[in-house]
């Protein structure tokens, strides 16, 4: 779905659709972006034809994650996002969850990393309602933001 200027995550949507496509969403703050993001980000553009990366807005990282974040910041996190192969676009949210977002791109699988199953996702009953699955992947094992910025603050 790439293609030489940078499509916003509807026409992403819209376009994957009108092409009978599967499309793919995850969110999260990607903050200190590392290994376990691009893993996951990978693993779920395998998923599909496409895939729109749903990125939590500086205020919303600041609301889940304390005043000390985000390390790195909105327009920063959203241009590395967009430079990455397997990412088609990226859409930032403000809300506490992105159920907003996936009720407007109504994405075909919801893609979240972590630990816990599909149906305690707080946007799992908006996936289902847009006719969507909710897939977990695991994550990749020794590799969190929150280390990340612990071992920086140690290694001061």
């Amino acid at each position: 779905m790439r293609g030489d200027r940078p499509r916003t995550a509807l026409e992403v949507a819209e376009a994957v659709r009108a092409t009978g496509g599967r499309l793919i969403a995850t969110g999260g703050c990607f903050d200190l972006l590392h290994a376990g993001h691009v893993s996951l980000l990978r693993r779920a553009r395998a998923l599909g034809d496409a895939l729109i990366v749903c990125v939590n807005s500086d205020a919303s990282v600041r609301r889940l994650k304390g005043p000390g974040r985000p390390v790195v910041g909105e327009p920063d996190r959203v241009e590395v996002l967009r430079a990455l192969e397997c990412v088609d676009a990226v859409a930032v949210f403000g809300e506490e969850t992105p159920a907003a977002m996936i009720e407007r791109l109504r994405p075909h699988v919801w893609v979240k990393g972590g630990d816990y199953e599909a149906l305690d996702l707080p946007e799992a009953e908006t996936v289902r309602r847009v006719g969507g699955e909710s897939v977990i992947l695991p994550r990749v094992s020794g590799r969190s933001t929150t280390d990340l910025i612990a071992a920086a603050r140690a290694a001061r």
